[in-house]
């Protein structure tokens, strides 16, 4: 990616830091339930890459919106993005206790208080669509379905769920690999595509690519983060590694072998960037796509 695009990159990202914070604060009305707020931002101001809120506001762009339209619904994708981290850390579920390079919630607050901050982080989300003052009733009833859709049990939740039950087996299949993957990790993506689409107005044909691109993107950034499990360091990614190989959890790794997963992320990339040819203005969107394929971390 060249240095105009890491530049864009850091705006956009900047931008929806901005926004998320503000959504999320202590009010006079709020001033008793302090600590779940404060733990709601310590897990926002974590960081990280915002891959979904700016895929957001990059399909807003190209199908003729403005960011103003779309930070509402990427805001709120970031905010179910960071819930799922939460929860994802409990000793319930990978039992991580780092979490981009510093404690996970539950270390840092508590078990019951992280559980508390996930879960009000998911209504947050809903909410800061709820209020936007930027989209129309009618514009708002599709964001949330869309929101709904990519979190609930068709989409991250039931991808959480599979991917539980696919612990306790050795005998996992490539397939059921690939529906795990496209509800846990790309229905968020997708979603966040269909979601900057949606806040534009764009047409039916381009949600339909949209979410075709994400899918694709979800896959392929799944298996990167398989890849960097097995190739990266701790240091580097903020986050444990190898857990995955100890744990006995089948990966695209464990399925493909290190290169045949390695092709096949650069296919599904690939065929990203197609999809993205269809839509106009797509430079940083191509150039992120392939940045995300050659990530460290």
């Amino acid at each position: 990616m060249e240095a105009k695009d890491k530049a864009y990159l850091k705006e956009l990202a900047d931008a929806v830091e901005q926004h998320l914070l503000e959504q999320v604060q202590v009010t006079p009305e709020t001033r008793r339930q302090a600590a779940v707020i404060e733990a709601m931002r310590y897990s926002l101001e974590a960081g990280g890459k915002r891959i979904r809120p700016v895929l957001v506001l990059e399909f807003c762009r190209i199908c003729g919106g403005t960011q103003e339209q779309a930070m509402a619904a990427a805001c709120a994708i970031e905010m179910i993005h960071t819930f799922s981290l939460i929860h994802d850390d409990l000793p319930e579920m990978d039992n991580d206790d780092f979490r981009r390079g510093r404690p996970s919630c539950h270390k840092a607050f508590g078990h019951a208080v992280a559980l508390q901050a996930g879960d009000a982080l998911s209504v947050a989300a809903f909410e800061t669509i709820l209020k936007d003052r930027c989209q129309t009733p009618e514009r708002k009833i599709q964001l949330l379905e869309i929101l709904a859709n990519a979190t609930g049990a068709a989409g991250m939740v039931g991808g959480q769920m599979m991917d539980m039950a696919y612990e306790t087996r050795s005998d996992v299949t490539l397939e059921e690999q690939l529906a795990m993957c496209r509800a846990k990790t790309g229905a968020l993506i997708s979603g966040a595509c269909c979601l900057g689409c949606t806040a534009a107005g764009g047409t039916e044909e381009q949600q339909k690519l949209a979410a075709q691109y994400g899918e694709k993107l979800g896959l392929a950034f799944q298996m990167v983060d398989d890849i960097l499990d097995v190739t990266s360091s701790t240091d580097v990614l903020g986050k444990p590694v190898g857990s995955d190989a100890e744990e006995g959890k089948t990966t695209f790794v464990t399925l493909l072998g290190l290169d045949g997963a390695r092709r096949e992320a650069a296919r599904l990339t690939a065929e990203a960037e197609q999809i993205l040819q269809q839509f106009p203005h797509h430079a940083f969107l191509t150039a992120l796509t392939q940045e995300l394929l050659t990530r460290e971390k």
